[in-house]
Formats: structure tokens, sequence, C-alpha cells
């Protein structure tokens, strides 16, 4: 079904490392995002508060591509604001 349909948080995440970007403890991240209803807010809420699951965005090699990131945003209609301290977050683990 579109953009809501489960395979969607999958495609996104998948986006996310193609795009160069690490995510540690994986498997946890995509449980909670296959239990959630709005996959898309429980993203934000682990983006943000993560850490202590063992949940993080890392650039996987100083040089995520913010091009791919920002189509991979856009695209699963994700704010402009959650994308920039999303961006913001990659950087500042350098």
């Amino acid at each position: 079904m579109g953009s809501l349909s489960n395979e969607s948080f999958d495609q996104f995440l998948d986006s996310l490392k193609q795009a160069g970007v690490e995510i540690s403890n994986e498997r946890e991240l995509r449980e909670r995002l296959a239990e959630a209803q709005r996959w898309r807010f429980a993203f934000a809420t682990l983006a943000a508060n993560g850490r202590q699951l063992g949940i993080r965005f890392q650039d996987a090699s100083c040089g995520a591509n913010e091009a791919d990131i920002h189509r991979a945003f856009a695209r699963f209609q994700f704010p402009e604001q959650l994308e920039t301290t999303f961006a913001a977050s990659l950087r500042a683990d350098h």
C-alpha cells in the first residue's frame, strides 16, 4: 500500500545505508519499526533517542552522500527539520 506498507521502512533504511549511513543495532531498529503503527514517528523518536538501546546512525566512511540522504527523506515524506537534525548528527559523530 504505497509508502505506508511495512516494506517502506525497510526501503527507507536500505536507502540510508546505500547513502553511506551505518546503523548500529539495526535488528532492534527494524523490529521496533515493524511493530509501530506510524513507523515514521517511531524512526524520528529512535533516531533522536535510540542510543540507550544501542541504536545509532553514523557516517560509515566519513563520506555519507548528503544528496542521497536528502532523496531518501524526501521520498518517504519526512519533515525537513528531521532531515536537518539527522544530517547534523551524522556530522557531529566525526
